[in-house]
């Protein structure tokens, strides 16, 4: 019985070493994971997303997507910005339309009924996010591929998965130590 105890304690200092050896390099991995989806799961309460704006006067007639486009186009152009549309969330419902761009953190919200900006803020959230899941390196180095967010996702994942296992053997192998010490 004594053999038995000897290889689970052995056991259970590899897995402490194994744990170790994973922990410390993600450790800043974790921390940004853990941070960055806290701000995220906060971002209404925080206010890191600009407020969904309403159309002045849904009296008039929907203005088309096209103006719409031309209208972003326009005034980004006029804060001597990059134009490149990245999506356009149109919300008949409120009136509006959320124009956020390819290369740059901006949302401008344009009333559909008149073509007015009503908003022009910084999508902080959106900055965020790109922390959190390694994107943001891509984004800063240009690369359309996104292969530091694959890399950084990958690694951040089966780091946890890895830590997950190694910590339930560490909490598993005492167990086993002391019932074996318990059945003698």
């Amino acid at each position: 019985m004594k053999e038995k105890r000897k290889k689970l304690a052995k056991q259970s200092r590899w897995y402490r070493k194994m744990h170790r050896f994973i922990a410390m390099p993600l450790v800043v991995f974790m921390f940004i994971l853990g941070a960055t989806g806290l701000l995220l799961t906060w971002k209404d309460e925080l206010q890191l997303k600009p407020k969904s704006q309403k159309a002045i006067n849904q009296q008039l007639e929907l203005i088309s997507l096209d103006s719409i486009q031309a209208i972003a186009i326009n005034y980004v152009n006029l804060q001597n910005l990059p134009s490149e549309i990245n999506r356009i969330d149109y919300r008949p419902s409120k009136g509006i339309a959320k124009i956020r761009f390819e290369t740059h953190f901006t949302e401008i919200q344009i009333d559909c009924y008149s073509g007015t900006i009503l908003s022009d803020k910084t999508r902080t959230a959106d900055i965020i996010e790109m922390i959190h899941d390694g994107s943001i390196l891509d984004y800063l180095f240009g690369n359309q591929s996104k292969p530091i967010k694959l890399l950084y996702s990958t690694i951040s994942s089966f780091g946890l998965i890895l830590l997950a296992f190694t910590g339930f053997w560490l909490w598993l192998k005492p167990k086993q130590i002391k019932m074996k010490k318990r059945s003698n």
